[in-house]
């Protein structure tokens, strides 16, 4: 099964060929960083930014200067070591390509935000110094070191430790942390502001939501191999870790907002992150919790563009070729 013990390495006939399938829809939808275009975003800073929104973008990119760096580290440390499927591991394998590629989009995001080096140097240092973004690093480390010391998983508990770090990345840190974070990115390309890193964070939006699809297969996998796995309790740990990801959330969102920013609103930031972790939950085939609605309309209008069209439309302008078929069912 496959949270077994061990590293299963036969990938003839596939077990799992879902995972696979995900590695080869992520190899045709490669990007780089060189294929942003951020000239208009520097006059935008300089001439068309509201300070209240200035304020809003140097603390976003601080956050999306170690976020990802953090997913990385969960993914090399917990993930590839205890997920016991060649085709999985592939597909890690590829998602931490992405992370690496997150990370040098954020860099350069940076380099070209903050210009100042002084200044850079405290975003990079947010982690530290920044407490809205340390409370949400303090959080992502807690449920990672949380099963550092698990060599295998070989009792029931050890698999529900695991799950719950799993969930945790997907749900709260992937699926909550960063999907607020593209919000506001959003809302500013809907007053026709910072284009480029719109741009670029359609591209991360895509990586991410196909990340979290793969996590929440594992977790469907093992669960289906072992109905038992999920039990009252750990249902309504599920729960509470969300609300605990919401209120960190709240945080960044209160510090973020501070200064005012004309069309965004705390308590809207809230109603949206309720209304993501309902879908969070119901990715896990739990009931939802919260009963919001998505308050934002520039990201149902996102929704439209990149979710439901979810690997199509990059293909048809940037594709890598990727010739070839694969068969899952043959012997190796």
């Amino acid at each position: 099964m496959i949270l077994d013990p061990g590293f299963n390495l036969t990938l003839r006939p596939m077990k799992y060929p879902v995972f696979f399938e995900m590695y080869k829809s992520a190899i045709k939808n490669t990007w780089t960083v060189e294929e942003v275009d951020f000239s208009h975003d520097v006059t935008d800073l300089k001439a068309k930014l509201t300070p209240a929104e200035r304020h809003l973008i140097n603390r976003l990119v601080a956050f999306f200067a170690t976020g990802d760096s953090i997913v990385s580290n969960n993914l090399v440390l917990n993930l590839y070591k205890h997920v016991n499927s060649p085709e999985a591991r592939v597909y890690l394998s590829r998602q931490l390509f992405e992370e690496a590629l997150h990370v040098e989009f954020y860099l350069t995001l940076l380099d070209t935000y903050i210009p100042e080096p002084s200044e850079r140097e405290k975003a990079f240092a947010a982690v530290d110094n920044i407490p809205s973004i340390k409370r949400k690093a303090d959080f992502m480390f807690k449920w990672m070191n949380s099963i550092h010391e698990l060599d295998a998983l070989d009792t029931q508990d050890k698999k529900r430790q695991f799950v719950m770090n799993v969930v945790c990345f997907a749900s709260c840190v992937e699926g909550l942390f960063f999907f607020a974070a593209f919000a506001y990115v959003y809302f500013l390309r809907s007053k026709g502001l910072l284009n480029g890193l719109a741009g670029g964070t359609n591209w991360v939006f895509r990586d991410e939501s196909m990340h979290i699809a793969a996590a929440m297969e594992v977790v469907k996998t093992a669960r289906a191999e072992d109905p038992t796995l999920f039990t009252p309790k750990m249902e309504a740990d599920i729960v509470e870790m969300l609300k605990e990801a919401i209120e960190c959330e709240m945080q960044f969102a209160q510090d973020l907002l501070d200064l005012g920013v004309a069309g965004l609103s705390v308590q809207g930031m809230r109603q949206y992150l309720q209304c993501v972790a309902d879908q969070r939950l119901a990715n896990l085939g739990l009931k939802p919790v919260f009963g919001s609605k998505n308050p934002f309309n520039f990201m149902e209008l996102q929704d439209v563009q990149e979710l439901a069209n979810f690997f199509e439309r990059r293909v048809s302008a940037y594709q890598v070729g990727v010739t070839g078929s694969v068969g899952f069912g043959e012997d190796f």
